[in-house]
């Protein structure tokens, strides 16, 4: 990705926030800059050119904006020739815990937006419908094991043939920097007014073996990028 196009990339899709407060804005700004997962996501092409797109824990939608900024983008052909094409998703629908987070989403993209919806909602008891993709970015392991079972059996039962279930876990097996990696993450949520929580986390043979137990074929890719992280991404396919 070269430094212009990023750029152009970030600039758009955190424009939608600014609207939201310098929070909301900046916010946008330092995660879809500094966090691999979302150029790495269109980088390899993981996601289908259209459907049904639902991010359980989705924040105020900063994967939606960055996913319309490069909607926009492959529309202008302003985008890598050497890249699958930006998906064009039909909806994306968001489910989020948090009230601050689901009124910030609402002031940036409106009520009545074509494509986004986010709602508030416990992924452990919202209904997930029928959709194309599920994301579950960083936030699985706020719930104990039993529940993370359970959520994870009904994203499997809203998926069809073909489909996909993305997220991101911490290898519990790493050592010093899934220890790091924790202590990130209780300082984000406690910056972002949330009470620090206990965190149920799994190796990654834990996690891989749960998934494929449900019917996933799991492939796995780190995702620290030169961080002291223990990030792996787990993109989850239903077979075809």
């Amino acid at each position: 990705m070269t430094d212009s196009f990023f750029r152009t990339l970030l600039d758009d899709a955190t424009q939608p926030f600014k609207v939201a407060g310098p929070f909301a804005y900046h916010y946008a700004r330092g995660k879809l800059g500094s966090d691999p997962i979302f150029r790495e996501v269109l980088r390899l092409g993981l996601l289908p050119a259209t459907g049904r797109l639902l991010d359980l824990g989705c924040g105020q939608g900063s994967l939606f904006g960055w996913l319309l900024a490069a909607q926009r983008m492959h529309v202008r052909g302003q985008w890598p020739a050497d890249w699958a094409p930006a998906p064009h998703f039909q909806s994306m629908r968001g489910i989020e815990l948090m009230q601050n987070d689901v009124d910030r989403a609402a002031r940036c993209f409106g009520a009545n937006h074509p494509v986004v919806r986010v709602e508030r909602g416990d992924m452990n008891q919202a209904d997930f419908g029928q959709v194309d993709v599920v994301t579950v970015l960083d936030a699985l392991h706020y719930f104990p094991h039993e529940q993370q079972a359970q959520v994870l059996q009904r994203i499997r039962a809203a998926l069809p043939p073909g489909g996909l279930f993305l997220t991101r876990i911490g290898d519990a097996s790493a050592g010093l920097p899934f220890h790091i990696s924790n202590w990130v993450d209780h300082l984000v949520t406690f910056a972002r007014g949330h009470r620090l929580p206990r965190l149920y986390c799994r190796s990654l043979a834990e996690w891989t073996t749960l998934l494929t137990g449900l019917g996933f074929v799991v492939e796995s890719e780190p995702m620290s990028h030169g961080k002291p992280f223990a990030n792996v991404m787990l993109a989850c396919r239903v077979p075809a």
